[in-house]
């Protein structure tokens, strides 16, 4: 089965005046998102928001600025993305949302066997996710029209690597 993983899809990443906006790449991609969620949910194919959520004293602020703090308006899901009761919502406090989450056990549990990613950032989070879920044995897509980074030229070159080094199938 399939499940579809919407990454960090959040205020502080999406909107102009978040706190590590990725600029107009990212919001660009709101409406492919929102019609593969549709898509997915329509097959009944599980929908997971991976969503940053920082403590205020996080060690990653020691590269990026602070984001995504925990329980404060950056770090919700953009109002134009509908989420349902249904759906699950992981939070994370790295790139990979694998790493520290129940969401490999999630997928298990749901019988999901292949994922297909959409989100930001391309070269950061939906890189670190993909890998890990490569490593993990997870059929990995990536959809070229649903990620996005505020660095275009580590845009293009996570989704070679996705491709090439992660054996991902961007689609």
């Amino acid at each position: 089965m399939k499940a579809l993983l919407v990454v960090d899809m959040l205020k502080d990443f999406i909107e102009v005046d978040g706190a590590l906006e990725t600029g107009e790449p990212g919001r660009a991609i709101v409406n492919f998102i929102k019609e593969k969620i549709i898509e997915y949910r329509s097959k009944g194919y599980p929908i997971i928001y991976i969503c940053d959520s920082h403590e205020i004293d996080d060690k990653e602020f020691d590269m990026f600025p602070p984001h995504c703090i925990r329980n404060t308006d950056g770090s919700e899901i953009i109002r134009e993305l509908e989420v349902l009761e249904e759906d699950k919502i992981i939070k994370k406090r790295r790139y990979s949302a694998f790493y520290g989450t129940d969401l490999d056990l999630y997928l298990r549990e749901k019988g999901v066997d292949e994922i297909s990613l959409v989100g930001v950032c391309t070269n950061i989070c939906v890189l670190y996710t993909a890998a890990d879920g490569r490593n993990i044995s997870y059929k990995v897509n990536v959809y070229k029209d649903g990620v996005a980074s505020f660095d275009i030229e580590a845009h293009k070159f996570a989704l070679k690597e996705l491709k090439t080094t992660l054996g991902c199938n961007i689609i």
